[in-house]
């Protein structure tokens, strides 16, 4: 039986490589970019789209103003890392409740790789669904934040939004 590849399987939408390395001690785990996100290629592209804010007022810097590679490096300074829960799916549009025929990223790989690594944030109900099933017995080993989606379709008023997302600065 051969092997199917992305071009073999149009239609499929596929996340980005994890920005980490191995002084990450918090990891930062969404679902799958949406569309605008996928057209420019970097992680929460969306304007409207808060995790840039939420990070960067937790962190004390003005991510949203730095240019994207600015925002990865911060990230990592600050010891942080992003990922996706799902590598590739079928999905109409951005919303998570779309997602289809997901095939998960190798979660378990990526933290065995991070060996500083403490905290595991979930960035929304689907990323956190789909990882702690994909984490399973890993997940006892490290705190678990779930986290209120940064996403503009999570209409949470961004205060109550900060105040969950600052507890990764603990």
């Amino acid at each position: 039986m051969r092997a199917m590849t992305t071009a073999s399987r149009p239609g499929l939408k596929r996340n980005f490589p994890p920005v980490v390395d191995t002084q990450t001690r918090v990891l930062i785990l969404g679902s799958l970019p949406g569309d605008v996100s996928l057209a420019h290629q970097q992680y929460y592209a969306h304007p409207q789209n808060r995790f840039w804010h939420l990070v960067g007022d937790t962190i004390g810097l003005d991510l949203p103003s730095l240019d994207y590679d600015a925002k990865l490096q911060a990230l990592l300074a600050h010891r942080i890392g992003v990922w996706d829960v799902v590598a590739e799916a079928r999905r109409k549009g951005s919303l998570d409740s779309n997602i289809r025929d997901h095939t998960g990223n190798d979660l378990i790989g990526l933290i065995e790789r991070l060996p500083g690594l403490e905290v595991i944030a979930f960035n929304g109900g689907t990323a956190a669904r789909l990882g702690l099933k994909a984490l399973a017995q890993h997940a006892h080993r490290y705190r678990i934040a779930m986290l209120p989606s940064s996403s503009p379709a999570y209409t949470l008023p961004y205060a109550e939004k900060l105040r969950a997302w600052q507890a990764l600065a603990a």
